[in-house]
């Protein structure tokens, strides 16, 4: 598909996504309303406002009502509240303009590379819905220091107070990814009528699974080795001589691993295994995912396919988080278990970018000297079975 077939639908689907976040944040004022608690409940009210309140312009409570933050961290509302609630606009506007600005040059490319025809919806669908993802977590990070001076804390612990606003914000983008997603689809399936045809590649087998599976020992490097507990503690206690970059040990972990577990502690092996089985749907779903990409794309370019590795790592993330939310559904109340899907649906998005993109990028490099070797008598891949016409 031409580029300029390709950049309709990324900017629909730019402006959705950034739209549907900027109506979830304002709608987390009416939240704070008596009328809202009693007509959803207290607990179904804090799990909304958890999700909604960093897409909110509302600010802080230390910053609306220029009380501050007392100790020595400094009291921004004290001296001159103005300019602390205009800091905080200004990151506001910077991370919805970064929604856009993350979002359509990666869709632009998905649309390009993976156009929603000849049995492409389903793929295009999933991976464009990873990449808004990935977008409002990169406009949360880039965004983030101006929140943090905006709350009179810049030269406080800044590299965890970094980690935690990266990580914050993913459970409204989940779903506002998926409507955006939806629109993008829908719309290259107009633009690309009267385009070249766009045929499913003839990959060799062999090759397709031997750079899968490279791909997917990178994903299986940081969910099996770093996320171990005792690696997993020595990434959190690593200390850089300073005073702002003196603790980057939370900002490692978040951008460095995908998951967390350790040896059975309670002597019931079968219990563990039960939750390690979401750590091989994850590691099975990125390896079928980068099995299939060299089939799907026209052309298996190193951007495209480092894309589609990211792409292919959140949605593993995506599929390891609603397995364990069944998981605990079962063993626990299903009110434990809503309360674990809130705090964890679209989590790890930056670990997913990180590994992701490594793996994207091996896939691509291993994919090409793989198929030479495997010469024009290999069997290529099949194409995927995707519901969808094209």
């Amino acid at each position: 598909m031409t580029y300029r077939r390709a950049a309709i639908p990324a900017l629909v689907g730019g402006v959705l996504l950034t739209a549907l976040l900027w109506w979830a944040g304002a709608s987390a004022n009416a939240l704070h309303l008596q009328g809202a608690t009693d007509a959803l409940g207290g607990r179904l009210v804090a799990d909304l406002q958890y999700w909604l309140s960093p897409w909110s312009y509302d600010p802080p409570d230390a910053l609306r009502f220029g009380t501050g933050v007392l100790g020595e961290i400094g009291e921004p509302g004290g001296a001159d509240a103005s300019r602390y609630l205009a800091l905080h606009e200004t990151a506001m506007q910077i991370r919805f303009a970064a929604v856009f600005a993350f979002f359509v040059p990666g869709a632009l490319l998905l649309v390009r590379r993976l156009p929603p025809v000849n049995r492409r919806a389903v793929g295009t669908l999933l991976a464009v819905w990873a990449w808004g993802m990935v977008a409002g977590m990169l406009a949360a990070t880039v965004s983030a220091p101006w929140l943090i001076a905006s709350n009179g804390r810049g030269s406080y612990r800044i590299l965890p107070q970094l980690a935690s606003m990266t990580s914050s914000g993913h459970q409204i983008t989940v779903v506002a990814s998926l409507v955006a997603a939806s629109a993008v689809v829908l719309t290259a399936r107009i633009t690309a009528k009267g385009a070249d045809p766009l045929p499913l590649k003839d990959v060799p087998a062999r090759a397709a699974r031997t750079a899968a599976s490279a791909g997917t020992a990178v994903v299986a490097l940081s969910l099996v080795v770093l996320s171990y507990e005792s690696v997993a503690a020595s990434l959190q206690t690593v200390s850089l001589p300073g005073r702002l970059l003196s603790e980057p040990g939370e900002l490692l972990r978040t951008w460095l691993l995908l998951g967390g577990w350790s040896a059975p502690a309670d002597g019931s092996l079968g219990h563990w295994l039960v939750y390690r089985l979401a750590d091989v749907a994850l590691l099975a779903v990125v390896w079928w995912a980068l099995r299939l990409l060299p089939v799907l794309l026209t052309r298996a370019t190193v951007p495209a396919t480092a894309v589609g590795g990211v792409c292919a790592t959140v949605l593993g993330l995506l599929v390891n988080q609603l397995f364990q939310f069944a998981v605990i559904g079962t063993d626990s109340s299903m009110r434990w278990g809503w309360r674990y899907l809130t705090g964890a649906l679209g989590s790890g998005v930056p670990a997913a970018l990180t590994c992701g993109l490594l793996a994207g990028l091996v896939t691509a490099v291993t994919l090409r000297p793989a198929a030479r070797r495997a010469g024009a008598g290999d069997t290529p891949a099949p194409a995927p079975a995707a519901p969808s016409a094209g």
